[in-house]
C-alpha cells in the first residue's frame, strides 16, 4: 500500500469510527434529512481554514489544493465566517 492510500485508509477508519460514536448518541429520526449537512458543515469548515492557513491566506491557491473554484471557496469563507 502506498502512503497516500495508507492515510486514506487511516483518515476513512477514523472518520467511520468518530462517526459511529457521534451517530450513536443522536437519535437519528431526530435530524429530519440534517445529517448530510451538519457532517459536512463540520469537517468542510477545518478543512479551509486549515488550507487558508497553509496558504497563508491565499485564496486562489487554497481553490486549487482544495480542487473547487476559487469562488465557491469566497463563498464558504462568507458562510462560514472564516
Amino acid at each position: 500500500m502506498t502512503n497516500s492510500k495508507a492515510l486514506n485508509a487511516n483518515l476513512s477508519t477514523l472518520v467511520e469510527d468518530y462517526l459511529n460514536q457521534y451517530v450513536q448518541s443522536y437519535k437519528l429520526s431526530d435530524c429530519h434529512g440534517a445529517l448530510y449537512t451538519l457532517v459536512m458543515e463540520q469537517v468542510e469548515r477545518p478543512l479551509i481554514c486549515m488550507v487558508l492557513q497553509q496558504t497563508k491566506g491565499n485564496q486562489s491557491q487554497a481553490a486549487d489544493i482544495l480542487g473547487i473554484n476559487r469562488n465557491t471557496l469566497r463563498k464558504k469563507i462568507n458562510e462560514f465566517n472564516i
